[in-house]
């Protein structure tokens, strides 16, 4: 274990930050609450954002962008919504700023500039876009829009974590207008698949889809569908959310259109959105204690090459095959870095900090055998390989290497997943285990907030394609349909 990094068993918290700190992804700002993300934990998030964008606009999605202000008027248009982030809210009063007379150097707002309305830094888009959207539909054949943005967001939060919960973050998040209910489920359900296949293909992070109890929904949404992951410490993360939002936002902002039998009606809406928490998802579901791991599909960097040397003295030859080799791995589209003046001792350490996902060494030994040796980060395993067909080899090792992250933090989740039939047992496999629990819940949001508050449990989501089965809520003894995830969460 790096003497760097505080042990999971330890001190779990601690340990998620110093590798988000030592690995180089964010650090601490002036700003209480607000991150800077750093060069290489935003060259990270971009490389999320690039596959995410493809996959937008592969179902037929183009991106657009709305103002970071939203008057309050338009904010309280939705009922629901503007209750459900009112706390969270960053409001702008003023306009302008002027030099305080009573103390040189200082300047104070300027009473004479206030705002005729006050402005809503966006904690969420729905109200500004909605009310644009108002103008760009008028016929069905305006329908589908399907619009994406990628933005930052302001929420007003008291206790932060970097990446987890900060008080501004980046997102991207999806708003579309429709003309029947059912297009609009289905494009509520399209996004979750999204979702789902770009965690668990790409950030290799198994999840479970699943639909949230009225009191878990997105403030204003009729059905709110989310995958949720698990962390190391048995803790559950919700890595995103699409909602179904019927037609309240239409209503609220007189979004209508006329159908082909000319009769007005109000679209149907669906919103969705993953944020830079999927970063924080990615350190805390697969790092050790030496360092963070990375599936290779989205590591900044995949590969990087280490020559081996004393001094000077033919380093120029290991030069000249470290760049060929480079050439040979970035000609099949692998992300490699030569580090040509690397100390490797020290190197080693910072690399594998850094989770890159291959290691190469080269000394001059290896270029007389014509061969290389070559670490993985995710089992520290280190093999000798020759370095005709060297590319391929190194493909097939990065998709072994995805894999495995895959494999290994599903083993985990799965095993994490435990039924419970009274509250003695669901107490206990809180306390002792983590994880889902699979338990019986009467669906009333009283004793939902019951559990809540005796356990720091809540209810993650109900599976879709639940199974139906006869039981008794695990805390009141009236009946039940079917199992729910209950968890402790992030």
């Amino acid at each position: 274990m790096s003497k760097e990094i505080t042990s999971r068993q330890q001190d779990y918290s601690q340990w998620y930050n110093d590798l988000v700190i030592k690995g180089g992804l964010a650090d601490y700002s002036a700003v209480r609450g607000c991150m800077v993300i750093k060069p290489y934990g935003f060259s990270l998030w971009e490389k999320m954002q690039a596959r995410l964008d493809t996959m937008f606009k592969d179902t037929g999605h183009e991106n657009a962008y709305f103002p970071l202000f939203v008057p309050k008027s338009l904010f309280e248009a939705e009922e629901k919504n503007a209750e459900g982030f009112a706390k969270e809210c960053a409001v702008v009063t003023h306009y302008r700023l002027k030099t305080d007379p009573s103390v040189k150097g200082k300047l104070m707002v300027d009473p004479e500039a206030k705002l005729e309305e006050e402005l809503v830094v966006r904690p969420t888009s729905e109200a500004i876009i909605w009310n644009t959207y108002k103008n760009w539909i008028q016929s069905y054949r305006d329908l589908p829009l399907l619009i994406n943005q990628w933005a930052n967001v302001v929420r007003w939060e008291m206790r932060t974590r970097l990446f987890l919960r900060t008080a501004e973050f980046l997102w991207q998040e999806g708003h579309t207008a429709h003309a029947t209910k059912e297009e609009a489920v289905a494009e509520a359900e399209q996004m979750l698949e999204v979702y789902a296949d770009f965690a668990e293909n790409y950030m290799a992070l198994p999840v479970i889809k699943g639909v949230k109890t009225e009191s878990e929904r997105f403030a204003g949404a009729e059905d709110t569908y989310c995958i949720e992951a698990l962390m190391q410490d048995g803790k559950a993360l919700q890595a995103g959310t699409s909602h179904f939002l019927g037609q309240n936002f239409a209503k609220a902002f007189e979004v209508k259109f006329s159908d082909k039998d000319n009769q007005l009606d109000y679209v149907w809406a669906t919103s969705w959105g993953v944020s830079t928490r999927l970063v924080g998802a990615l350190v805390m579901a697969h790092s050790d204690d030496d360092g963070l791991i990375l599936p290779p599909k989205i590591a900044p960097l995949q590969v990087v090459i280490i020559p081996i040397y004393k001094g000077n003295d033919k380093k120029e030859l290991l030069d000249v095959k470290g760049n060929e080799l480079a050439s040979q791995l970035k000609q099949v589209g692998i992300s490699v870095k030569f580090d040509r003046n690397a100390r490797p001792g020290w190197k080693f350490a910072e690399y594998e900090m850094k989770g890159v996902p291959v290691r190469i060494a080269l000394g001059l030994r290896d270029l007389e055998n014509n061969s290389v040796e070559v670490a993985r980060r995710d089992t520290k395993e280190k093999m000798t390989i020759g370095m005709e067909g060297l590319a391929e080899k190194i493909s097939y090792l990065l998709g072994d290497i995805q894999k495995n992250i895959y494999n290994r933090a599903l083993i985990y989740r799965d095993a994490h997943i435990t039924k419970a039939d009274t509250w003695d047992e669901f107490e206990k496999l809180l306390d002792d285990k983590g994880g889902f629990i699979s338990a019986h819940w009467d669906g009333t949001a009283a004793t939902e907030e019951k559990i809540k508050e005796k356990t720091k449990a809540t209810i993650r989501c109900i599976p879709l394609n639940n199974k139906r089965e006869d039981g008794k809520c695990i805390l009141t003894g009236n009946p039940s349909s079917q199992r729910v995830l209950f968890a402790r969460a992030y």
